[in-house]
C-alpha cells in the first residue's frame, strides 16, 4: 500500500437525535468521558465500578446485588441474559409482537435453547390469557418479554400478571427494557422479574458501550449451577462475577470511559428522581403526541399500551417516509427513523428519550415535520380538520 491514508480531523454533524436511539448525550457525560483513563483495577476505578452498581439498583428499583453494566452494547447485555439463563435442552418462549422477540428467538436458539411463542400482532401487546395458554401447552423454562418494542412504539402494560404466570410453572422471567429503563415506569423487584436488560443510549443519554443487566439470586443461582458452560466465554456471568462480585479480580479490560460515562448518566438519573424522571418523559412526549396528532397523524399504539419514550407514528397515504427522514436529516439536521419488519414503510419511529425529551425539541421535530410533510402534498391544517369531524 502507498502512502498514509489523507484522513482529516474529525468533524461530524451536530444533530438532534429524535430517533430510536441513540438520544442527544447530557453535556456532562460528555466531560466525564474526557477525563483521564486509569486502569481497570485500579482502586479508584474499583471505587466507580461500586457506585454503578449502587446508581444501577436504584434506576433499576431493585435490591439485586448482581447488577452490572456488561462491556458492549445493549445486544450484549440481551446476549448475556440469554445466552447465561438458557441452557441446551432449555425451552424459552419468547413473544412474536415485535422485532425484538425475534432477536430473543435468535439468541436462544444459538444457546442451545428450544423455542416455543406466544402469538400477538405486532404493534399489540402480549395478552395474559394467550401467556398462559402457552405455559400450559409448552411449559418453557424461561419466558422472555419486551416491555418497551422499539419496533412498533408498544408499552406492555400490566408486567406483575406475566410474572406471576412464568412463576408459577416455575419459569425465569428475562425483560428487555432497552427502552424505558430511566425513562418509563420499570421495577424489577416490585413486579416480580428475575433478569432484565438495557441500553445506555436510549432513556439515559449514555453512549452506547456499557450496558445495564441485572439478575436476582435465583436466576444467579442457575447459572451457577450450570452442567454446560455458556458457549460465550467473554459473556460468562460465572467469569464475570470474579470481576464485578466482591473479588473483584481480572476478567478483561473494561471499557473505563464508558463506565464513566454511565456513571455520570445514572448520577443525573438519581439527581432528577426517578419516578420525577418517568414524569418528566410522559409529559413531555405527551406534548409530541399531541402535536402529532393535531397535524391529522395517528399513532400506531393506542393509548392503553402508547410507548412515550419512542413514539410510532402511521405514515399518511400518499407520503414516502424515507424522502421525510431524508429531509429531516439534510435540511434540519434532525434524526428519525422507518419502521422495521412488519411494519416497515408503515409508521416513522420518534423517540423522547433522556437528554433529548425536551419541551424545545419536540416544538422542533413538529415543525420541520410539518414542513417536510407540506413538501410531499401532505396539508396539515386540512388533515386535522378532517381527523377532527371524523372524530
Amino acid at each position: 500500500m502507498d502512502g498514509a491514508p489523507d484522513v482529516g480531523e474529525l468533524t461530524p454533524p451536530t444533530r438532534t437525535l429524535m430517533g430510536p436511539g441513540p438520544s442527544d448525550v447530557h453535556p456532562r457525560v460528555l466531560r466525564a468521558m474526557s477525563t483521564p483513563l486509569v486502569g481497570h483495577l485500579d482502586p479508584s476505578f474499583i471505587e466507580i465500578m461500586t457506585e454503578v452498581q449502587e446508581l444501577l439498583r436504584y434506576t433499576f428499583r431493585t435490591d439485586n446485588q448482581w447488577t452490572i453494566p456488561v462491556s458492549g452494547t445493549g445486544s450484549a447485555s440481551m446476549e448475556a441474559a440469554i445466552g447465561n439463563l438458557v441452557e441446551p435442552g432449555d425451552t424459552m418462549l419468547v413473544p412474536t409482537n415485535g422485532y425484538f422477540g425475534g432477536r430473543m428467538q435468535s439468541m436462544a436458539e444459538r444457546a442451545g435453547g428450544e423455542v416455543v411463542h406466544v402469538d400477538a400482532p405486532w404493534g399489540e401487546p402480549l395478552d395474559s390469557a394467550d401467556v398462559e395458554a402457552a405455559f400450559d401447552e409448552h411449559q418453557p423454562d424461561v419466558f422472555g418479554f419486551v416491555h418497551a418494542e422499539t419496533s412498533t412504539g408498544v408499552k406492555q402494560p400490566d408486567v406483575s400478571a406475566l410474572t406471576d404466570i412464568a412463576h408459577a410453572h416455575d419459569a425465569y422471567v428475562i425483560a428487555d427494557c432497552v427502552t424505558s429503563l430511566g425513562g418509563v415506569e420499570f421495577r424489577v423487584d416490585d413486579w416480580g422479574i428475575d433478569v432484565a436488560y438495557s441500553g445506555p443510549q436510549k432513556c439515559l443519554s449514555c453512549p452506547p458501550g456499557a450496558s445495564p443487566l441485572t439478575l436476582n439470586d435465583r436466576a444467579m443461582e442457575k447459572v451457577l449451577s450450570r452442567e454446560t458452560e455458556p458457549r460465550s466465554w467473554y459473556l460468562d456471568l460465572s467469569l464475570l462475577e470474579g470481576y464485578w462480585g466482591d473479588e473483584r479480580a481480572y476478567h478483561h479490560t473494561a471499557p473505563i470511559t464508558n463506565v464513566y460515562a454511565l456513571r455520570e448518566a445514572l448520577r443525573l438519573v438519581a439527581e432528577e428522581g426517578i419516578e420525577n424522571r418517568w414524569e418528566r418523559h410522559l409529559a413531555v412526549a405527551g406534548g409530541l403526541k399531541s402535536g402529532l396528532e393535531a397535524m391529522g397523524l395517528e399513532m400506531n399504539a393506542p393509548d392503553d399500551y402508547w410507548l412515550p419514550s419512542l413514539n410510532a407514528v402511521r405514515v399518511p397515504g400518499g407520503v414516502d417516509d424515507g424522502a421525510v427522514i431524508s429531509f429531516l436529516l439534510n435540511e434540519y439536521d434532525l434524526e428519525i427513523a422507518s419502521g422495521l419488519g412488519d411494519l416497515a414503510g408503515e409508521i416513522w419511529r420518534i423517540g423522547c428519550m433522556g437528554h433529548s425529551a425536551r419541551p424545545k425539541n419536540v416544538e422542533y421535530v413538529l415543525s420541520a415535520l410539518e414542513d417536510a410533510l407540506e413538501r410531499e402534498g401532505y396539508d396539515t391544517d386540512q388533515q386535522a380538520s378532517k381527523a377532527v369531524s371524523d372524530d
